[in-house]
């Protein structure tokens, strides 16, 4: 008889009741037979947790007393499925939409590919049949990151799948990270470790992005933590370049909110630098 593994999915929520009992219900979809959903909950205050106990009594929820933020609010989760002795754990954000058969088709391609450590889906955006991610690589010349078709530096946070063997091994995501970058992070670690990204295009999920509804605030994370990364994983020989480069983008950001001071973009990176100083004190 064969056997499936346990798989753990992890929903991080933060206010999220137009998304959240979507997310929810794809999954209730799923013809894989042998998984445990938990919602983990960074006090939100839009009756979305709540909301979700009503209509999915079978979730397993934690609600954390503050906001979190990504990485540690992921790895809340992470120790509860890991002492629940899960085989892998699938993070998932809770704007997305998963087919029925993703699963069962992500499992299928880690049991061939023992190394792989960490399993993509192919990732649409929303309702369109366009790619919002199928890869992505890391450019540490101008300290970014780029989806890109094949690429496999790195892995999106938005659906992630990841085998226990790997937080034996490296740990958890590193709380460093608010928001953005520690997906980055974790694959480069990951990939150092001896383990190998992997993309599967068969299994596919469905991206309802909202946090291009607040620009200001996905600017200022971006800015930070891609700030956070290249400072810790770069070699000495890149961060004397990083001086220059970062020299560069202050005078342009200086520059651009000389020409409007209200340029509430300009101020988000300002900010970001600001507190990037903050950061490298402690």
């Amino acid at each position: 008889m064969k056997t499936f593994p346990k798989v753990n999915i992890i929903v991080l929520n933060y206010n999220g009741k137009d998304d959240l009992k979507r997310c929810l219900l794809s999954l209730f979809r799923l013809n894989y037979p042998n998984f445990e959903v938990v919602v983990v909950d960074n006090a939100s205050e839009d009756g979305s947790l709540e909301e979700a106990k009503q209509f999915f009594p079978k979730v397993s929820y934690i609600k954390n007393e503050q906001n979190l933020g990504f990485s540690a609010g992921n790895n809340v989760g992470i120790r509860y499925s890991l002492e629940k002795m899960a085989d892998f754990v699938l993070l998932l954000n809770n704007d997305t939409e998963v087919e029925a058969d993703f699963l069962t088709k992500m499992i299928e391609e880690a049991e061939k590919n023992p190394s792989a450590g960490l399993i993509s889906p192919l990732i649409l955006a929303g309702d369109a049949n366009d790619v919002w991610f199928s890869g992505a690589k890391i450019d540490w010349l101008r300290m970014k990151t780029v989806h890109l078709n094949g690429a496999l530096d790195a892995l999106s946070g938005c659906a992630i799948l990841i085998r226990a063997q790997v937080f034996a091994k490296i740990g958890l995501f590193d709380e460093d990270f608010f928001l953005y970058f520690e997906d980055t992070d974790f694959s480069l670690r990951a990939v150092r470790a001896g383990f190998s990204n992997l993309l599967v295009r068969e299994a596919v999920v469905r991206h309802f992005e909202k946090s291009e509804q607040n620009k200001k605030n996905k600017t200022y994370w971006l800015v930070l933590s891609g700030l956070i990364f290249f400072q810790k994983n770069s070699s000495n020989y890149l961060k004397l370049w990083y001086s220059f480069y970062v020299f560069l983008r202050k005078t342009k950001n200086k520059l651009d909110l000389r020409r409007d001071a209200h340029n509430v973009i300009a101020q988000a990176v300002q900010k970001a630098y600001l507190d990037f100083k903050q950061f490298k004190r402690k």
